[in-house]
């Protein structure tokens, strides 16, 4: 059954989408079968409170572990279809035309799934095809593939059905813009690192002036990524989160949640730390 938990947000092409969804990166980072068994799990009960928006992508490496857990919900009949929303992401040595809707029949075979509802553009830039190419100092040989071809390729997954919508993720302005020139579909959401210690304004208005939703991960902070500076750990510890959460009775990170799906309280967050 849906979830009565569950808000619905509509992108500019009226599909519904749930505002709040369940990231899964680095959630089974090992291959111990009994992590793996943890981590279906953590994904059957999270559907079993409520959740029915799961973010995935190929370089996460558990693609196929989500959809045994969401396959043996439909299965039991806790859910149907089409009440749980799958994002998937392309990965950067995947930039080419030709290997888009490849790359994205590999993970609906993964899924197990006939289809996903959004897949995005993982990052803005391609890399070699051969994923052990690096260059003297180890980084990884850009391929020279623009996104726009990508974008064209990722139009063609629309239109055969293989996803319902397609958005991008890591997305500066400049390349919204470059997007937005050549788009016959546009793009319905952009989804980069947002919390009250990043909060993406300006990136955030161009989008809504763009009919683009702005969707934030990290909204608790990310120490794990190579990036992370030391102030990571600190969102979560924050005294103005402390503060609100003791106000309201919720925990720290309940009021970091809040302030990415609720736009009033966003704004409010702003203000008060100004």
């Amino acid at each position: 059954m849906a979830s009565n938990l569950t808000k619905m947000v509509q992108f500019n092409n009226g599909q519904l989408y749930p505002i709040l969804g369940l990231g899964t990166w680095q959630a089974s980072s090992v291959i111990e079968d009994s992590a793996h068994t943890t981590f279906i799990n953590s994904i059957k009960s999270a559907i079993d409170i409520g959740y029915r928006h799961f973010d995935c992508a190929a370089i996460y490496n558990n693609e196929k572990l989500v959809g045994k857990a969401i396959n043996d919900k439909i299965s039991e009949g806790v859910i149907k279809r089409d009440e749980i929303f799958i994002t998937s992401k392309l990965w950067n040595n995947k930039h080419r035309f030709e290997l888009v809707e490849e790359a994205l029949k590999n993970t609906l075979n993964d899924l197990c799934l006939s289809y996903v509802d959004l897949y995005l553009i993982h990052w803005p830039f391609g890399t070699s095809e051969d994923s052990n190419a690096t260059d003297s100092e180890g980084r990884l040989l850009g391929s020279g593939i623009s996104y726009l071809e990508t974008w064209k390729a990722m139009e063609g997954c629309v239109q055969k059905g293989l996803t319902k919508s397609i958005g991008v993720s890591n997305f500066n302005i400049k390349q919204l813009k470059d997007i937005l020139e050549i788009a016959t579909i546009k793009p319905v959401v952009n989804q980069v690192e947002c919390h009250p210690y990043l909060t993406q304004n300006k990136l955030k208005v161009f989008c809504d002036s763009n009919g683009i939703l702005l969707t934030g991960f990290a909204p608790l902070g990310s120490a794990k990524r190579s990036w992370a500076g030391p102030e990571e750990d600190a969102i979560l510890n924050d005294p103005i989160v402390k503060q609100l959460a003791d106000k309201y009775k919720k925990s720290n990170a309940q009021i970091l949640i809040k302030f990415q799906v609720i736009i009033v309280l966003y704004y409010l967050f702003i203000s008060n730390c100004l």
